[in-house]
């Protein structure tokens, strides 16, 4: 009776312990690459590219602000924001009234300039026929002389003052300086502008939203690998999804410091044929600025693990596993893509298993390692 009472709790202990080494064997069996106390990669042969990541904004290539040279109250609007312009379209109307009014003061003073010009030159063709006639002095004709000089300078200052009314007349009109579409539209109908200190803006036009630019703030550290041609990859919040193309068009020498690091703006040329990209989206970028079709590779973890053995040598090395044993080889690299590097020279091949983590530490440091179980009997 009391044996068929401890018979089924034998059994059970007996599982347990058989499902315990079983989970144990199976933490530290090896598998796919890892060999018995390393993990492993494999050396390959591949496409490689190394890239600089940075930052910048969308613009139009062309974006031409217009504004005007003279102040009065806008009483007509006739573009708004989005609408496509051409070329010389009127986009907005001062009210003339004032100026109007200057210019035909001016045109009244030039007229009064040119009567007085015509009289001074018949009172010069009197006084040259009286001289010769002895009935006046010569210093008379002088004097008439000297008057149609001075009524040809009032003529010309006249005539100054008329030319720039008129001009200022035509600036009533604001016209489309470029074909575009309008970005930004500071104006609205009935504001009143003031030129007298500076020139307002009243619109901005981008050129060709088909045509935009990148301008990305490049570091000096990695300015000198930035060549004008280079392809770049971007992304925009707006397509998470989508990747955009572009190559390096300038590199400006002109250098700002942002937080004490010196920075150069590199312009990046983009083709946005269906204008989906929009003015001011921000890009991230990524500069290719070198590929290699088909190079040996390795994981950059390969280069920075370390044994506990002295099997170290001068320059670069990685450690080969190879008949269960752990070889030091030399190499010299090339570009990296951040996950693996180059191989230009050393004496590794495809298809060498490289140690890129040793297991044997995380074993002996797990407290699952530990062969001290406390069962506990009930």
């Amino acid at each position: 009776m009391v044996m068929g009472l401890f018979q089924p709790r034998w059994l059970i202990v007996s599982s347990l312990l058989l499902l315990l080494a079983v989970g144990y064997a199976l933490k530290f069996w090896p598998s796919g690459h890892d060999q018995p106390g390393y993990r492993t990669e494999t050396v390959a042969k591949g496409f490689l590219s190394q890239s600089i990541s940075a930052n910048g904004t969308l613009n139009p290539v062309v974006l031409v602000n217009v504004g005007t040279q003279i102040s009065g109250v806008i009483n007509k609007l006739n573009a708004d924001f989005n609408d496509r312009v051409e070329k010389g379209q009127v986009l907005a109307e001062i009210d003339p009234a004032l100026i109007k009014a200057q210019f035909e003061q001016s045109r009244a003073a030039h007229a009064n300039a040119l009567a007085s010009l015509k009289l001074a030159k018949a009172n010069e063709q009197r006084f040259q026929r009286l001289v010769g006639l002895g009935h006046i002095a010569r210093s008379e004709l002088d004097q008439a002389i000297q008057a149609v000089e001075a009524a040809q300078a009032q003529v010309a200052a006249a005539n100054g003052q008329l030319q720039r009314d008129r001009t200022n007349l035509a600036y009533t009109i604001i016209k489309s300086p470029v074909s575009g579409v309008v970005v930004s539209r500071n104006v609205d109908l009935g504001q009143t502008v003031a030129a007298s200190f500076q020139t307002p803006t009243l619109f901005t036009i981008a050129q060709n939203l088909q045509q935009m630019q990148i301008d990305t703030s490049v570091a000096e550290a990695d300015v000198g690998t930035v060549r004008v041609g280079q392809d770049v990859n971007f992304t925009v919040d707006a397509y998470p999804d989508r990747t955009f193309q572009g190559q390096v068009f300038r590199i400006r020498l002109d250098s700002k410091i942002v937080q004490n690091v010196v920075t150069y703006d590199v312009v990046i040329a983009v083709n946005n044929p269906e204008e989906i990209l929009l003015p001011g989206m921000t890009a991230f970028v990524s500069i290719i600025v070198a590929q290699r079709p088909e190079c040996l590779k390795i994981p950059l973890a390969a280069l920075k693990y370390k044994p506990a053995e002295n099997l170290s040598q001068p320059g670069q090395q990685v450690y080969r596993f190879s008949q269960g044993q752990v070889q030091a080889v030399p190499i010299q690299t090339g570009i990296s893509d951040g996950k693996y590097i180059e191989v230009v020279a050393g004496g590794l091949q495809a298809g060498d298993s490289l140690i890129v983590e040793d297991l044997r530490k995380q074993k002996s440091g797990s407290p699952e390692s530990s062969a001290n179980f406390r069962l506990r009997m009930y």
